[in-house]
């Protein structure tokens, strides 16, 4: 048996009492539904140990063949963020103006978006997450990836998570179109932006719309045949 077809025995999967499980399936629900998508941001700083931390959690997703079809780029470079922040409005600015059409523009009214992003710049850190068409388990390989778009969204999740669970607050950012991150992160030509994460802690005078607060009953999303 070669060694990419060996198998090691599970070691670290760890069964709780019904009862226990139960209490984490609560305290886990209470704690993720604090998680809210914020636009106002303390600039104040997060140490990068606690931002590598949670994209190494990220890193853990499940993925086709285990190719691990991404790569995040972290910036806290304020001129970095400074060019996001540039290109992101620059395009925004078309969208809120009409590229969008009007039934998408009519859901984003009560969220009360605009081209405006001062957060991209104000906020500590952007996460900008890439997908790759061509990869590997191991760094240069240049194998067809499987499953890109849903192992990348995969890894976001988990990211978000990690984020939340380490006491940060984020937003999902996707500037249409993204294609500047490439430039601006320097990324090859590989790979395709998916998704800015934009993270911190909340401005003091942070707020949710209550449009965000809906959240559909178990009913409407579950079914248990």
């Amino acid at each position: 048996m070669s060694q990419s077809e060996q198998h090691h025995p599970l070691t670290d999967f760890i069964k709780y009492p019904e009862s226990e499980m139960l209490e984490r399936s609560v305290q886990f629900y209470e704690n993720i539904k604090r998680r809210h998508s914020i636009r106002m941001f303390s600039d104040q700083a997060v140490p990068r140990t606690i931002i590598e931390n949670c994209i190494k959690a990220a890193g853990t997703a499940p993925s086709g063949a285990n190719h691990q079809p991404w790569h995040f780029v972290a910036i806290s470079s304020h001129e970095v963020k400074k060019q996001v922040r540039e290109q992101a409005e620059l395009h925004e600015k078309g969208f809120y103006d009409g590229r969008a059409g009007d039934e998408w523009l009519e859901a984003l009214k009560p969220l009360g978006t605009d081209a405006n992003k001062p957060f991209l710049e104000h906020a500590p850190w952007l996460i900008a997450v890439f997908s790759q068409k061509k990869g590997g388990v191991h760094a240069g390989d240049q194998n067809t990836n499987y499953y890109v778009h849903e192992s990348v969204g995969l890894a976001t999740g988990f990211l978000i998570n990690a984020l939340h669970h380490a006491g940060l607050a984020t937003l999902t950012h996707t500037p249409k179109p993204m294609q500047f991150l490439s430039k601006v992160c320097q990324r090859p030509d590989n790979e395709r932006p998916y998704m800015l994460l934009v993270v911190g802690y909340p401005a003091q005078n942070a707020t949710i719309p209550h449009h965000a607060t809906i959240k559909k009953p178990l009913e409407d999303i579950a079914s248990f045949l």
